[in-house]
């Protein structure tokens, strides 16, 4: 065994490889760029090598720093994680000649199967189900479009060495198979090195299915039970769960023997996954196959009991596997949320800056949290903006999601834009109970974006008995502070009006020991709280049901954050209710003559001038940001006033890219 493993990443699934190999008894060395210079990953390993700037291309992609690391540290052996080097042939390959142990598949099963081009001719070859498309190379934008007639829209634009949602674009027309194409390459060669890209059918209300595969060096490979992977926004994972409530044990076991199958083409061995789309009447075709450990892989790892980076590390050692096909149960139902650092609210823009709070539910049985930051942590331009893995374990389905739902109520972060209230609102989504996935579920559920979840009325009423008992326990602070005026008569403090818009609910608080009766809506409340003012997560039960509540003092009032809703409750006395009736409302400044830069990023191109029209949905800038690039467009006809950023400039959010007359 391994005396000691240098983990070629950063974030979470560094920290995630360390926990591993602490329990195996392994000595761990971490690698940082400038911009990872004390982070918890860092911090966390037995040793940390500082190996470039900022830039992934200058530090966490550089082959030869990370082996001057290996041999710096005595490091016997690399695990790769998940993207950066992780399928990489030159890199596994330049390992093996410094004589030092790559944790992951061969060089040659990392080429043919991470290379999405060639893994398609060899599925053909294995007999594994694949989708029509074009696999040969494409000179430019106009042979995209040529090539995307013949197939037949809509096509899937796909870097060849693409993964985690990069390099992809849908196009349903010409001009979206010609734009798709020119993106498509450019995010290909940032993020990759490689601006291959091929073109296949797009299966109308497809579903995301993988096959998680595990195999060791002496000619053993096995299936560990699909995940279901269809909510996505952008091509990227939101949320996964194993198993998927689609597949059956029948299609299981065709699946999983076809992963097998290709996966023996090539002599495959440690984990990998074999990604499928499926109709919902359960065909399925190949996609690709990911030559590493997945994001998801926790999923899985709840539902058989398997620890995936011990078995990679045993594989790569040369130990067999210690189980056959048929020891592999699964067992309950897991989901895990990828809680990302974007603003839900603005079009799931990125969101950049300090983690000012961040407190995670604590991990019990049924919940699994996996992260690389803590509070104080910065979410920086140059990686992916994930800010943790959530994972919530239940015996049904229906369990795991009630243990999701409560454990993001009790998920609490400050400082940045996170997604928390869009997985609330997925996760109470019917449809989504019920199963009827696909990977439109987000662009069909959610077409104009999202602007917020609905609480139902018995949450508003629950929320508004928090901001009451808040509201009540801060005047009780308030009445404690020593050198008050004398002879000031301290006016009753029962009856309150909380109010939410142009609602309002009187409410009436009793003190009890513990907590308050609150009668509101002609109904008494039981709430029992230990939360004093100061604190921002409040755990409550309300007649004997447990809440979480994010509780942030506003104005007359506080921020309630709950179930996915954000609600600023004021809380005043009835006469103060009646007169801030009275007052008008302040209406927002009208930026409708501005592009504005909607997240911080950098100018990749400006495609109009001064005094140029410009009609509704014409391209007006690209903006990079974390990897991505964004195509700001037209909202309407005009005219172009002023130009008042450049290519290659960094901008701030809202900072003003161009002015309409």
């Amino acid at each position: 065994m391994f005396k000691k493993i240098l983990i070629a990443n950063r974030g979470e699934i560094a920290c995630r490889v360390i926990r591993t190999c602490r329990t195996m008894g392994i000595k761990t060395v971490a690698v940082y760029s400038d911009a990872d210079e004390g982070s918890v990953h860092a911090r966390m390993a037995d040793e940390a090598v500082h190996i470039g700037k900022a830039p992934a291309s200058e530090s966490y992609l550089l082959i030869d720093r990370i082996i001057e690391a290996c041999k710096a540290t005595g490091a016997d052996a690399v695990h790769p994680g998940y993207g950066f080097l992780s399928e990489n042939r030159r890199f596994s390959e330049a390992l093996d000649q410094a004589g030092i142990t790559f944790i992951g598949p061969s060089s040659h099963a990392v080429h043919a199967m991470g290379d999405k081009i060639e893994s398609k001719k060899l599925a053909k070859e294995a007999g594994v189900n694949t989708v029509p498309g074009y696999l040969g190379a494409i000179a430019g934008p106009d042979e995209a479009v040529k090539i995307a007639r013949e197939i037949g829209y809509p096509v899937m634009v796909k870097a060849s060495a693409g993964g985690g949602g990069k390099g992809m674009r849908l196009a349903y027309n010409d001009q979206e198979a010609h734009e798709g194409f020119v993106s498509a390459t450019n995010e290909a060669r940032s993020s990759f090195g490689d601006d291959r890209v091929f073109i296949e059918k797009f299966i109308e209300n497809p579903r995301h299915i993988e096959i998680q595969v595990i195999g060791d060096k002496h000619g053993n490979i096995l299936y560990l039970g699909e995940r279901e992977c269809s909510i996505q926004r952008r091509h990227q994972k939101v949320v996964e769960e194993a198993p998927s409530p689609l597949v059956d044990a029948k299609t299981r076991k065709a699946m999983g023997e076809q992963a097998v199958a290709l996966a023996r083409t090539v002599g495959y061995y440690s984990a990998g996954t074999v990604e499928f789309v499926a109709s919902q009447s359960k065909e399925f075709y190949f996609l690709e196959m990911n030559t590493r450990l997945q994001v998801e892989h926790p999923v899985t790892e709840l539902v058989t009991g398997l620890d995936l980076v011990e078995l990679m590390i045993r594989v790569a050692a040369g130990e067999k596997l210690p189980f056959a096909q048929e020891d592999v149960k699964l067992d309950g139902w897991a989901l895990e949320s990828r809680v990302y650092a974007e603003d839900p609210f603005r079009g799931f823009l990125p969101s950049t800056g300090r983690l000012v709070r961040c407190a995670f539910p604590p991990e019990t049985d049924g919940v699994r949290i996996d992260t690389g930051v803590t509070e104080g942590s910065e979410i920086s331009v140059f990686y992916d903006p994930m800010i943790a893995k959530l994972c919530t374990r239940g015996s049904t389905r229906a369990e795991a999601v009630t243990k999701m739902s409560d454990a993001l109520d009790h998920l609490h972060i400050t400082g940045i834009s996170h997604n928390v209230p869009f997985l609330q609102a997925i996760y109470s989504h019917p449809r989504f109970q019920e199963g009827r996935l696909s990977t439109g579920f987000i662009a069909e559920e959610f077409p104009d974006g999202f602007h917020g979840t609905d609480l139902p009325e018995a949450r508003l009423e629950a929320a508004a008995t928090v901001a009451a008992l808040a509201r009540m326990r801060q005047r009780e602070r308030d009445l404690g502070i020593n050198g008050q005026m004398p002879g000031f008569v301290q006016a009753d403090d029962r009856d309150w009006v909380v109010t939410l818009g142009d609602r309002s609910w009187p409410v009436h608080v009793r003190r009890i020991e513990g907590g308050a009766e609150i009668e509101l809506g002609g109904r008494v409340r039981t709430l029992m709280t230990d939360w004093m003012p100061g604190q921002t997560l409040c755990r409550a039960e309300i007649d004997g049901e447990s809440f979480g509540f994010l509780v942030e003092p506003r104005p007359l009032g506080f921020r309630i954050g709950h179930g996915g809703g954000s609600l600023d409750l004021r809380v005043l006395r009835p006469r103060e209710a009646e007169l801030a009736a009275l007052m008008p409302i302040k209406q927002p400044p009208d930026t409708s003559k501005f592009l504005l830069c909607p997240m911080p990023g950098l100018i990749v191109a400006i495609h109009v001038a001064e005094g140029e029209p410009v009609k509704a949905g014409q391209p007006l800038a690209v903006v990079e940001a974390m990897k991505m690039e964004n195509v700001l467009r037209a909202e309407r006809d005009g005219t172009v006033a002023k130009i008042t950023a450049s290519k290659g400039e960094s901008l701030a959010v809202d900072q003003v890219i161009l002015e309409f007359e």
